[in-house]
């Protein structure tokens, strides 16, 4: 079983931002000794709760110290940069980590209009990302009229299945990432499969499926591992902010003290297609949805408030992958 790791750098409440960062190079790290495949980091701009706002400079600093592990984008925002400063990065670190660099592409908008004004994109229009995505590979291939550099081997390209990503990568040829509600739409996935043009650096499809992901002593831990992001999803659309993660037992307050069944609904739902349990239940969870879904690998979100049980999820993760 193949597992990589989605490391968004989410805040804790009374935790600096610094420190949030230095512990996701601090995982990453101890990710690389437990021998992950991948690990990848995210782009968010002005959100309260996820410290990571550039996901290319967090890279090169996690490549200064390991060794092995691919490092990815999960993603770049291709509306929210231009496409040559785009490969520009992804070269640059390609030249500081040699083989190891995955370059990943979503084609979101800021998280609010605010800051969709403040990065200069406050709409998409139809064909633009791909438009985008396609020019970006021309100056990743050197085929473009301007030469990016630094000049070395191009870093493999993956889209996020967001903005129809999933349906463009097998047009291009490309890996694709998917997660969430998506994986519950079999026609879709299959869709992917059966209309994959092989490009010139992917032979055949290649689906990662992100999920998230808690384990424990009992189902129900595990379950309640998985509130602090529920419940910081659900209070966003109320407050109009994605906020840092609290406590299990101060959401599970929050939750009996609720006035609302909507937002108690809103976590069930964000829980719904979230993988959790105990290690054999976990194990069979995973295997199940590689069959399912066809997918080669799977992108693990493993994020709760307490960081100790993050990294026992880790180190369940990695057993996995090392049987």
């Amino acid at each position: 079983m193949r597992i990589s790791l989605l490391d968004r750098s989410r805040t804790r409440g009374g935790e600096s931002d610094a420190k949030t960062i230095a512990t996701t190079v601090d995982r990453a790290v101890r990710a690389d000794e437990l021998g992950f495949h991948r690990f990848w980091t995210a782009e968010h701009h002005a959100v309260p709760g996820i410290a990571g706002a550039a996901p290319a400079v967090l890279l090169a600093a996690i490549g200064a110290r390991t060794s092995r592990i691919r490092l990815g984008t999960g993603g770049v925002m291709v509306p929210n940069h231009s496409p040559l400063v785009i490969a520009e990065q992804a070269l640059m670190l390609e030249a500081l980590s040699p083989g190891r660099v995955d370059l990943g592409l979503g084609g979101s908008l800021g998280f609010t209009a605010p800051i969709r004004r403040a990065l200069g994109r406050t709409s998409l229009g139809e064909g633009e990302y791909a438009a985008d995505v396609e020019k970006i590979r021309e100056y990743l291939s050197g085929r473009a009229g301007t030469t990016a550099r630094p000049s070395v081997g191009p870093p493999p390209m993956f889209l996020l299945a967001i903005k129809g990503g999933l349906s463009l990568a097998a047009e291009l040829g490309l890996p694709a990432v998917v997660g969430g509600p998506a994986l519950r739409d079999p026609d879709r996935l299959a869709a992917y499969f059966e209309d994959f043009r092989p490009g010139p650096t992917t032979a055949a499809p290649y689906l990662v499926v992100s999920a998230d992901i808690a384990v424990a002593e009992t189902a129900d831990r595990a379950r309640d591992l998985l509130l602090p992001e529920a419940w910081a999803l659900a209070d966003s659309r109320d407050v109009g902010e994605f906020r840092a993660l609290r406590p299990v037992e101060e959401v599970r307050r929050l939750l009996s003290d609720s006035s609302s069944a909507k937002k108690v609904r809103a976590v069930e739902d964000s829980m719904a297609d979230a993988i959790a349990g105990t290690p054999d239940q976990v194990a069979d969870s995973l295997t199940g949805l590689l069959e399912r879904t066809g997918a080669s690998e799977v992108l693990a979100n493993v994020s709760t408030y307490d960081r100790d049980e993050v990294r026992r999820t880790d180190e369940f993760l990695a057993s996995l992958q090392a049987s």
